[in-house]
């Protein structure tokens, strides 16, 4: 086997959470930040909150109403040509 091509193993290595929480943990860095821990996670707090890290849910929601908007943009051009079929044929 070849010497030191394994990364150093810090047994202690602390790793702080976005909450404040900080533990002890094994890892190959000697300190990590982590934005969710047990301590703050909905799953093991019990609590039902949206954990959005990078802004998904509001791109999610930005769509959905984009796409309620074109739809109903659709609709009334929809109806409006139907409107003026139907006035010209009453015009006939």
């Amino acid at each position: 086997m070849k010497k030191d091509i394994h990364p150093k193993y810090y047994e202690n290595a602390t790793a702080t959470c976005a909450c404040g929480k900080i533990f002890e943990i094994g890892s190959t860095k000697e300190h990590l930040n982590v934005e969710i821990c047990s301590n703050c996670h909905p799953f093991y707090t019990g609590k039902e909150k949206i954990v959005d890290t990078l802004g998904r849910v509001e791109k999610f929601r930005k769509k959905l109403e984009k796409k309620s908007k074109i739809q109903v943009s659709k609709r009334e051009k929809k109806e409006a040509k139907l409107k003026k079929k139907a006035e010209k044929k009453a015009k006939k």
